[in-house]
């Protein structure tokens, strides 16, 4: 049997390849959590449309810091590192798909 940790992850994971697969894209949970299986980088958990990689990650409860409020996204860098930037998935999802039409 799993952990209970591991079933957690499988399960964000189906729900993100099903997230996509409903708003019509190409979208597979790589086997294992590895993305090596499906021929790319280890740390890729799910692909959408064969060229776009996500790592899927979970937690009980997210830093206070990282929440939007009343902004539209949260940017964030480690010292020296690249910048991140959180949005809300339907945000996020609106620029996938303006994005992957052209």
């Amino acid at each position: 049997m799993s952990s209970k940790s591991k079933r957690k992850g499988y399960r964000f994971e189906k729900e993100i390849e099903t997230f996509f697969r409903e708003e019509e894209h190409k979208a597979i949970r790589t086997w294992g959590s590895n993305g090596k299986s499906m021929g790319v980088a280890e740390d890729v958990d799910v692909i959408v449309n064969d060229h776009f990689f996500i790592q899927a990650k979970i937690r009980k409860s997210l830093p206070k810091f990282l929440e939007l409020g009343n902004c539209h996204a949260v940017f964030i860098r480690e010292d020296r590192g690249s910048t991140k930037v959180l949005i809300p998935l339907d945000f996020f999802i609106e620029l996938f798909n303006e994005w992957n039409q052209r």
